[in-house]
């Protein structure tokens, strides 16, 4: 039987051991700025703890600045980002992570995630997240 959802502040454990929160805000087309800033900010305070961004949405700035100025702190808050096409590779997936992580202003991601699986490319790619996530600077991945 199905295990059916009813606490909207509940975690999934992932595969790992990681919990991630069942509800999260996806800043998708929410633009860099101000907008996405308050999203976030506002997310966070009406009980959100997931935040879902990715390099391809050009808002990782605004989403580093709403967490840094929240009043949650850092380790109750769940972020995801994505790795966009153009970025795989191995070293261009390290340069890439590093990048994300300086827009965010983050010293560990939660979830870092392929965006896209890039014939060619997606074994050296997942090959660096795995790295990565071997050297604590990401909590999980995925695809």
């Amino acid at each position: 039987m199905e295990k059916k959802i009813t606490n909207s502040k509940g975690t999934w454990e992932l595969a790992n051991g990681v919990r991630m929160p069942y509800l999260g805000l996806g800043v998708w087309q929410s633009d860099q700025g101000e907008e996405v800033i308050n999203a976030v900010k506002w997310a966070l305070e009406a009980g959100y703890r997931h935040i879902d961004t990715a390099a391809a949405y050009k808002n990782e700035e605004g989403v580093g600045k709403a967490i840094k100025e929240s009043d949650v702190a850092r380790r109750d808050i769940f972020v995801t980002s994505k790795l966009w096409n153009n970025d795989q590779g191995y070293d261009a997936t390290l340069k890439a992570f590093d990048k994300t992580m300086e827009r965010l202003q983050l010293d560990v991601l939660d979830l870092y995630l392929i965006h896209w699986p890039v014939e060619g490319k997606y074994k050296d790619t997942w090959r660096a997240m795995e790295k990565l996530y071997n050297d604590d600077r990401i909590r999980a991945i995925g695809v």
